[in-house]
């Protein structure tokens, strides 16, 4: 006998917790549906004594040991996953029964760890769990937001509509994230290869003008600027290690900061307030928000299990905790428009369109053309970032590098006027 530890939802929606005692995880999930909870994630507290056997069983174990999967191949891409669940969401649409269709995906999933991952979320609806719950067992593959929008979809018997809505909401969040790291792979390209540059200019080229002015100008002192750029060159070649420790230290200590929920939200916020792709962050964050929670309120998931989702997967802590508020509020039997205007997040047009969808009853709707809007402003946005940002890096290496060069002739026209 184990002691099972269990997260569940109630008839209203709510969140439990509780330990219950039973032979296996499958025993354990029925006494828990018993209870009229629905499980959501089921772990064992203290395992008990491993059985006696005889060498089939030991070899059986080895052989499970040497056939582990190495801890690359647990990772699946996002991009994997939505072609996945569309492949899903088709068969099954088509008719065909969902553990086929688990079946007939195992066969052909080329991607080592989602086939296992397939092949065993299959092995536990024939053992009699739900497809959520099997799917629950994967959390590093599946989040919370798939297995609840599962969950939502068994229980109202939509699973087929619920698959489709999936596929599509991972298919617009990829052609965001797609659109987004186009758009940064062209300034990000040009900063190095001008800081490759800079760096070749201030080691190798800077400080042989140095030398050649020593010994033309014969002691005579330097014009400001172009001592500052000798110095800057001179600090840059003779102290090349620690610069590198320090950029390596800083590198460590933001993500050091980016785990704890100051450091996050720090980071968030600057994200946000950032002068030229701030604007895109911001925008994308609402746009991830809205759909997210329209999908889960139009897949069937109860507001507020909804809202703790979006809070979880929003991928932005400043949202987050506009999330938890906006959470805290409806709880207490408040509209969602007060704490999202309270936020200061969220522009007037969405707080004016959530208003409208909670008097018309039609907020789910209203969240996900809130979303399709966002989606083209996005659009919009990167299209007018990568026409910008060619001229600004065009002027802002031209200053640069004219800075560079004009302290270095400086020097030279007095060399030249002595010279004549």
């Amino acid at each position: 006998m184990a002691r099972f530890k269990y997260t569940a939802l109630d008839s209203r929606g709510q969140e439990v917790e509780g330990v219950i005692d039973a032979e296996n995880e499958t025993s354990a999930l029925s006494k828990i549906r018993e209870k009229n909870l629905f499980p959501s994630q089921v772990s064992e507290v203290g395992r008990a004594m491993p059985k006696k056997g005889g060498g089939k069983a030991a070899s059986g174990k080895g052989l499970k040991m040497e056939l582990k999967m190495p801890s690359f191949l647990i990772r699946v891409k996002p991009k994997q996953l939505m072609v996945s669940t569309r492949q899903l969401a088709t068969l099954v649409n088509a008719g065909l029964p969902l553990l086929r269709g688990l079946q007939v995906m195992q066969r052909q999933e080329k991607n080592p760890a989602l086939k296992k991952a397939l092949s065993e979320i299959a092995d536990a609806i024939q053992s009699g769990s739900t497809f959520a719950e099997a799917l629950g067992q994967h959390p590093k593959i599946y989040n919370r937001l798939y297995v609840n929008m599962a969950k939502a979809g068994e229980l109202g018997g939509v699973l087929d509509q619920v698959l489709v809505r999936l596929a599509e909401f991972m298919e617009k969040a990829q052609a965001i994230k797609s659109k987004v790291i186009s758009a940064m792979i062209y300034p990000v390209v040009v900063l190095c290869m001008a800081g490759g540059i800079l760096a070749f200019l201030m080691i190798f080229i800077i400080p042989k003008f140095e030398q050649i002015f020593q010994e033309l100008l014969e002691g005579e002192g330097l014009p400001p600027l172009t001592q500052f750029v000798l110095n800057v060159s001179r600090a840059f070649t003779h102290h090349i290690a620690w610069v590198v420790v320090g950029v390596v230290i800083l590198i460590v200590l933001v993500r050091i900061a980016a785990k704890t929920a100051w450091g996050r939200y720090s980071l968030d916020r600057t994200k946000i307030a950032a002068p030229v792709f701030g604007t895109l962050v911001k925008k994308t964050a609402i746009a991830r928000f809205s759909r997210t929670l329209g999908t889960l309120m139009t897949s069937g998931v109860p507001v507020l299990q909804a809202l703790n989702i979006v809070r979880d997967t929003a991928g932005n802590e400043v949202i987050a905790r506009a999330v938890n508020q906006i959470h805290d509020s409806v709880k207490e039997g408040e509209n969602m428009a007060p704490p999202i205007e309270a936020s200061g997040i969220f522009p007037p047009m969405v707080i004016s369109m959530v208003e409208v969808g909670e008097e018309t009853g039609g907020l789910p709707e209203m969240l996900m053309r809130i979303a399709d809007t966002y989606d083209g402003e996005v659009d919009d946005t990167v299209a007018g970032l990568t026409s910008i940002i060619e001229p600004i890096l065009i002027i802002f290496l031209a200053v640069v590098v004219g800075t560079i060069v004009i302290a270095l002739f400086m020097p030279l026209i007095s060399i030249i006027g002595k010279l004549s």
